[in-house]
């Protein structure tokens, strides 16, 4: 198990540098620069030489792979220091001069609060529906649960975001709270906030969840395991809960592994749309302002978080199932 996880955790090394390459050069080919938005707020008086300077104090007047090995912390910045991904600093954001560090870290609780309970929501729509509609083929119920999963499957998620934010707006005059609530403030209110957007992310991720566990139930159903727990006359609670479902859950714990990523990048959408200031608004606001110290931080940041989660992923199916070893 030790030599597992030091042989993935050594994996991640390469992966984080290819990423760090993807992601660096591809935000700076986006036409644009953030020189030219900060002229634009300064009404078009600044001169050549001005934004020649500005972009030797931000270091934009370097070629991009000077830019890169500074990022990265094996170049001497602007400032003669290194300080970069290898002494564990993102750098600085380029229009408010601060740490991305804290920046990211003031924002990330609330992209991980509605990450969670979208994942969690998910997984309790999911599942009691996944399984009833196995145990129950080809009957009403099963029919209204497939038509659900290819429902939630289909309905595209900024849209029924907007929906959700429009419709009561108009009929109940209803709308999202302007400023966030904090946990430790109001934990009512900080709930109340994260419901509704958490129901929206977990309704689209439960279709893909929910289809998943009825094809595999319905694939261990059949086995002759369970035949013979059936020929033992066990309670059919005891055999869907004990025998099959842990035999089933493997390829949906996958599924929700893979969906990590979708959900990270769903939060973009969906605080946007909701007025929620975590690392998916950030990372969008960055973008447009062209602040590539934050959208590379923010990046990577989720890159090694998607690359850790799926290291529990994995690591968690020698649990559910002991035939496993890793």
């Amino acid at each position: 198990m030790q030599a597992y996880i030091i042989r993935r955790l050594l994996l991640i090394i390469p992966t984080i540098f290819v990423a760090s390459l993807i992601v660096f050069f591809l935000i700076r080919s986006i036409p644009g620069d953030i020189v030219t938005k900060m002229a634009a707020q300064h009404m078009g008086i600044w001169k050549d030489a001005d934004s020649a300077a500005v972009k030797a104090r931000l270091g934009l007047d370097v070629p991009s792979p000077v830019q890169y090995g500074r990022w990265i912390g094996v170049i001497r910045d602007q400032h003669g220091s290194f300080s970069g991904l290898l002494q564990g600093s993102l750098g600085l954001s380029l229009w408010r001069q601060k740490p991305v560090t804290g920046i990211v870290l003031n924002r990330l609780p609330v992209t991980f609060e509605l990450a969670t309970l979208s994942l969690i929501i998910a997984v309790l729509i999911a599942l009691p529906i996944g399984i009833y509609s196995a145990i129950r083929q080809d009957t009403i119920g099963d029919y209204i649960a497939r038509s659900f999963g290819i429902l939630a499957l289909s309905i595209p998620g900024f849209w029924l975001g907007t929906m959700v934010v429009v419709f009561p707006a108009i009929w109940w005059g209803w709308s999202p709270p302007l400023e966030l609530i904090r946990f430790n403030d109001d934990p009512l209110g900080n709930l109340e906030q994260y419901i509704v957007p958490s129901l929206v992310l977990g309704m689209i991720m439960s279709g893909i969840i929910m289809r998943m566990t009825r094809t595999m139930m319905l694939e261990v159903l059949r086995q002759d395991s369970i035949r013979t727990a059936w020929s033992k006359g066990l309670k059919e609670r005891v055999i869907i809960l004990r025998h099959a479902l842990p035999n089933a859950m493997i390829p949906v714990i996958t599924v929700i592994g893979f969906l990590i990523p979708w959900v990270i990048g769903g939060t973009v959408i969906t605080e946007t749309i909701f007025g929620l200031p975590g690392l998916g608004h950030l990372l969008l606001m960055a973008i447009h302002d062209r602040d590539y110290a934050i959208v590379s931080g923010v990046t990577m940041f989720i890159a090694v978080f998607v690359m850790l989660s799926n290291l529990v992923i994995d690591l968690s199916y020698s649990f559910l199932d002991p035939r496993i070893r890793v």
